[in-house]
C-alpha cells in the first residue's frame, strides 16, 4: 500500500457507531510582536494597523473515533495533537468547524489542573469528581478504589500542597482513570511516577481496551501507539496528512522527522534506485522485490556470504539521500550459513554491504530487530559500541557484522538496517531499510517478556 493510497482506503466507521466526531476543524491564534500590541489592538486603538498575525494550531481536520476504538495521533512538536485533544474536552475553543462527543469522557491531559493546593487530597477528590460532573454518592463509591490506585498512604489527608511532584501526579491520575468513562483522552500521561506506578498505568490502559472502552491517544512512544492503536492520524503543522494502519503512520512519522517525506504529495522522497539486494551497486538479483522471493537455498553453490537464503520483504520501507548505500546484507546462523531461522540462545550475525557516493566522515551503521506491531526489541549501532569507523570517500565499500548473542523469546521479528552520520550538527539518515526481513526465533523455553534474562533456579532445600 502506498502512501497516497492510505488515504484511499474504505472508511472505516462507516458501518459503526461514532463515538468522537472531528469536522473541519481550525485553532487560530493570534502572535504579536510586542505584549503592548496585543492591548492596544484589543482597545480597538491601532487605527486600523493590523498588529498580529495568524498562526495555525490546526487547520481544516477531520476524522472520526468509533465506539470501542483506540485511535493514536502522532506528529512533531507544534504540530497540533494537544491542541486537538483540549478542543474535544471542552478546554480550547475552536475557531471554526465542529466536535461532537457523545458519551462521558475522562481526560489525562494536564494531570490535576484544577487540584486547589490547599485542599487534602481526599476533598480534591470530590473537587474534581464534581467538577466532571458526578454526583457525591458517585464519588463515594470509587473513593477507595482512587485511594488504591494513588497508594499514597496517609498523604491523602493532607494539603496537596505538601506532596511531593510523583505523588501529586500519582493523585491526579488516580482521580482521572477511575471514574468508568466512555472515552478516555489521553495525552502523554502513562508515563508518570516511578516505573511500579507507570505498570500499573498501563494495565488499567489495557483494561479500558479490553472493556471496549473508547480511546483517543496521543504519544511520542511510538511502541505504544504501535501496540495499542487500531488506527493512527499523522499530524503536521496543524494539517491531518494521513490516517491509517498504526505501523503504516508510524513509518511516514521517522521519514517526517528526518524531512523524508514530501508532506504535500505524501511520496517519499527516493534518490537512488529501489534497493534489490544485490553484491554490488545497482545489481539486481534473485532478491529484487519485483522477482519475488528468492529459491536460493542454505546450501546453494551460490554461498559468498551476500546472497541471502531468504525472502527479502518484498514491501521494504527505505529512505534517505544515498550519499551512503546499502547494497546488501545478510544474516548468518551460528554455523555461519545464510538463515534468518536463529535457535534461541546461540550466537548469530548481522552483515551490511555499505556503498559511498560521497564522502561521510562519521559514518554510523545500525541494525534493529523489532516485533511485528514494530516495537523495538534490542539493537546497537557502531557509534554505541565505540567502534572506530573510518571517513569514506565517493566510491568507498564498507563491509560491517555486528554478532549477538540471540536470547529474544522464541516467534517472529524484523530487521531494520541503516547507515546515518551528522553534517557538522545536523542529524543524517543516508539509508535506511525498515522491515527488511523476517527473523525466526526458534525455541523450546520461552520466559517472560520480549528478552530472556537468562535466570538460574536453585533448590535449596
Amino acid at each position: 500500500m502506498t502512501e497516497k493510497e492510505i488515504n484511499q482506503t474504505a472508511d472505516p466507521l462507516s458501518t459503526a457507531e461514532t463515538a468522537i466526531c472531528v469536522e473541519h476543524l481550525t485553532k487560530i491564534y493570534k502572535l504579536y510582536n510586542r505584549p503592548r500590541d496585543r492591548l492596544i489592538e484589543s482597545l480597538g486603538l491601532s487605527r486600523g494597523k493590523v498588529l498580529s498575525r495568524d498562526h495555525y494550531a490546526l487547520r481544516d481536520v477531520s476524522f472520526r473515533v468509533g465506539k470501542g476504538e483506540t485511535i493514536g495521533i502522532i506528529g512533531t512538536n507544534g504540530s497540533g495533537k494537544s491542541t486537538i485533544l483540549k478542543i474535544i474536552t471542552g478546554v480550547l475553543g475552536a475557531t471554526s468547524g465542529t466536535v461532537e462527543v457523545n458519551g462521558r469522557i475522562s481526560a489525562l491531559l494536564e494531570l490535576g489542573a484544577g487540584f486547589n493546593m490547599e485542599y487534602t487530597g481526599i476533598e480534591n477528590v470530590y473537587l474534581n469528581g464534581t467538577m466532571i460532573g458526578f454526583s457525591r454518592e458517585e464519588i463515594d463509591s470509587r473513593l477507595q478504589s482512587i485511594i488504591d490506585f494513588a497508594d499514597i498512604g496517609d498523604f491523602i489527608h493532607q494539603p496537596v500542597k505538601t506532596y511531593s511532584s510523583g505523588m501529586f501526579v500519582r493523585l491526579a491520575f488516580a482521580v482521572a482513570i477511575n471514574i468508568d468513562p466512555e472515552i478516555l483522552i489521553v495525552d502523554e500521561a502513562l508515563s508518570v511516577g516511578d516505573v511500579f506506578f507507570q505498570s500499573k498505568c498501563y494495565r488499567k490502559f489495557e483494561d479500558f481496551k479490553r472493556q471496549g472502552k473508547t480511546i483517543l491517544f496521543v504519544s511520542h512512544d511510538l511502541g505504544s501507539i504501535s501496540k495499542y492503536c487500531d488506527r493512527v492520524i499523522l499530524l503536521n503543522q496543524g494539517v491531518a496528512l494521513a490516517e491509517g494502519p498504526p505501523m503504516k503512520m508510524v513509518d511516514l512519522y521517522k521519514k517526517l522527522l528526518v524531512g523524508q517525506l514530501d508532506v504535500n504529495t505524501l511520496e517519499v522522497i527516493q534518490t537512488g534506485p529501489k534497493f534489490t539486494g544485490g553484491s554490488g551497486a545497482g545489481e539486481g538479483n534473485s532478491k529484487n522485490p519485483e522477482n519475488g522471493p528468492s529459491d536460493v537455498k542454505p546450501d546453494s553453490a551460490v554461498d559468498d556470504g551476500w546472497t541471502p537464503a531468504f525472502p527479502i520483504n518484498p514491501s521494504i520501507n527505505e529512505y534517505g539521500d544515498r550519499v551512503a548505500e546499502i547494497i546488501a546484507f545478510n544474516i548468518l546462523d551460528q554455523n555461519g550459513r545464510s538463515s534468518n531461522a536463529i535457535e534461541k540462545g546461540t550466537e548469530c550475525t548481522v552483515r551490511m554491504r555499505v556503498l559511498f557516493h560521497g564522502r561521510v566522515d562519521d559514518p554510523i551503521y545500525a541494525y534493529t530487530f523489532t516485533d511485528l506491531r514494530g516495537t523495538d526489541i534490542t539493537g546497537t549501532n557502531s557509534m554505541y559500541e565505540k567502534a572506530s569507523v573510518r571517513a569514506m570517500n565517493d566510491g568507498d565499500i564498507q563491509e560491517i557484522e555486528f554478532t549477538q548473542r540471540m536470547d529474544m523469546q522464541g516467534g517472529e521479528y524484523m530487521l531494520s538496517l541503516g547507515c546515518t552520520g551528522y553534517d557538522g550538527t545536523e542529524f543524517v539518515v543516508h539509508h535506511r531499510l525498515y522491515e527488511a526481513c523476517g527473523v525466526t526465533v526458534i525455541s523450546n523455553k520461552n520466559t517472560v517478556g520480549f528478552y530472556d534474562a537468562n535466570a538460574t533456579v536453585r533448590l535449596l532445600n
